[in-house]
């Protein structure tokens, strides 16, 4: 028999027909445990955000995916899983759609003659597991139990409330759709806030960050059906507010958009919708007034956002420039083709906008910054940070690392996480982010003392976990995400790309942290 063919660099791949291939090479490579893709997944229902494992669920019901539910507990390769835990097969039509949602992609090094590799000319990595957070397992064989098919959509299961609410409820912040309830208890008028510092109440302890309600005929309602509709678990409790917490209001939020419309600003307002924050769109010289501080308390700025006339950020598809002077254009006769723009115009005509953002931060604003807008809002506000990803050689100026050197398209990568920092309470100390050759920073050796703190960081010369990164070795001891005091406000920098098209669950919440942030200077 003949040798297995050559794995060649060039596109065309694998030769002809004719070339055979020795048959037991064949059947070990094909029966090799190591090779074998998973037979099924298991998605527990005790992990910590188990609601947005239902929204997964959902992505893959959509398209037609077959799934199930556990109605008792049940035990997998050694493991108990509890009642409601989802199991998915890949013995199904939809196989090759279930690995490409659980499994990582792992695009090839394709070289051409040069030995450099050609570029991906899209995403190259997408797992939605990763990119929601989700914990599952991945098992080589069957496994059958109390299951049932799920028809049409999961529906959450309806979360518990454990102990008596005499005094309040508290809440994880690990669950996204902990917002969301606080969300609708201030809108109905009730109190909300969230802890400074751990409390411990009825022999649980509720880390910094966690939301207490406070029990009253305008909240319980809400808390109650909110439970049930979201599948948020929660506990009542004895225990009275402890002094320090933050409380929370309602947050008036401009939501930075263009005339001809931004992609990334329109998943980042049905993001907004779907977590139920008000928010108001704002376009062009509509960021250049001398109030701003007075009519909003946070500015958030989706990737390709900039103050700049003519200043989009790299990276922002769909994003475009930052507006200057120019007049809002006519609005077209249909109403789907007209613009979303509600606020167009400041005190100014758009050519100092950025100076007004600078003052609306320095009165106590909170400007909110993702994607290549994260450069955008370094600039803006004279941050003491630089371009991580350069060529530094000795006696010559840093020089921008070449495509041939570093490059990373769509992909999903790992980064440390200072789970302490506001706007990461409830994350955990690792998080799979979606980055495209997005922005990476050095601080400033003096950077603490000016009020700047990593957030996200890269503490790895191995972080791809789906998708391609070429010399992803030059990311290690980058920061990827930190947060800034400017003056009385704040400013909170994301490199990756944290709301991309509405999908990465698993980093929502550092966008809903830095709008309902902790402030432990705060006391109720």
């Amino acid at each position: 028999g003949g040798a297995p063919a050559a794995q060649g660099g060039g596109r065309g791949g694998g030769g002809g027909r004719g070339g055979g291939l020795d048959a037991a090479m064949v059947q070990k490579v094909l029966k090799d445990p190591a090779r074998r893709d998973p037979r099924v997944f298991i998605i527990p229902s005790d992990q910590p955000d188990f609601p947005t494992a239902t929204k997964f669920i959902n992505a893959l019901r959509y398209v037609g995916v077959e799934v199930h539910q556990a109605t008792a507990e049940f035990t997998a390769n050694g493991k108990t899983y509890p009642a409601g835990s989802y199991v998915v097969k890949t013995a199904q039509a939809g196989r090759a759609h279930v690995l490409d949602m659980f499994e990582p992609q792992n695009h090839p090094n394709d070289m051409d003659e040069r030995g450099i590799p050609r570029r991906p000319y899209d995403s190259a990595g997408w797992t939605l597991a990763y990119q929601m957070g989700i914990k599952f397992d991945r098992l080589f064989d069957d496994v059958n139990g109390p299951f049932t098919e799920i028809q049409g959509l999961a529906k959450p299961v309806p979360g518990t409330i454990r102990g008596t609410a005499s005094a309040g409820y508290l809440i994880s912040p690990s669950i996204n759709d902990a917002f969301t309830v606080a969300n609708r208890v201030m809108k109905a008028n009730g109190e909300v806030y969230r802890l400074t510092a751990p409390l411990t109440a009825d022999g649980r302890t509720y880390p910094a960050g966690s939301f207490y309600v406070v029990a009253s005929a305008a909240s319980t309602p809400v808390v109650e059906a909110a439970a049930k509709e979201l599948g948020v678990n929660m506990d009542g409790t004895s225990e009275r507010l402890p002094a320090g917490a933050t409380k929370l209001a309602p947050k008036r939020i401009a939501l930075w958009d263009t005339q001809t419309g931004s992609m990334p600003s329109g998943w980042t307002r049905f993001l907004l919708e779907r977590f139920e924050f008000p928010y108001t769109v704002v376009c062009g010289a509509g960021f250049d007034d001398s109030n701003l501080r007075s009519k909003y308390d946070v500015i958030i700025m989706p990737s390709g956002a900039s103050f700049r006339a003519g200043g989009g950020g790299r990276g922002g598809r769909g994003g475009g420039g930052g507006e200057g002077p120019a007049q809002p254009a006519a609005q077209p006769a249909d109403p789907d083709l007209r613009s979303l723009c509600e606020v167009t115009s400041g005190t100014g005509n758009g050519a100092t906008a950025e100076a007004n953002v600078r003052k609306f931060v320095e009165q106590g604003g909170v400007v909110i910054a993702a994607g290549s807008a994260a450069e955008a809002l370094a600039a803006t506000l004279d941050l003491p940070v630089t371009d991580y990803m350069v060529d530094r050689q000795p006696n010559a100026e840093d020089r921008p690392l070449s495509a041939d050197k570093y490059y990373v398209p769509g992909s999903i990568v790992r980064v440390a996480v200072d789970k302490t920092a506001p706007s990461a309470l409830g994350a955990e100390d690792h998080v799979d982010v979606y980055f495209n050759n997005s922005p990476v920073f050095r601080l400033a050796p003096n950077a603490a003392l000016l009020g700047l703190r990593p957030v996200m960081w890269f503490d790895s010369a191995s972080p791809l976990r789906s998708g391609w990164a070429w010399g992803q070795n030059y990311l290690e001891g980058g920061t990827a995400a930190f947060e800034a005091k400017v003056g009385q406000g704040k400013a909170f920098v994301f490199g990756p790309e944290i709301t991309f098209r509405a999908q990465p669950h698993g980093t929502f919440k550092f966008l809903f942290n830095a709008i309902h942030q902790v402030d432990s200077a705060s006391s109720p």
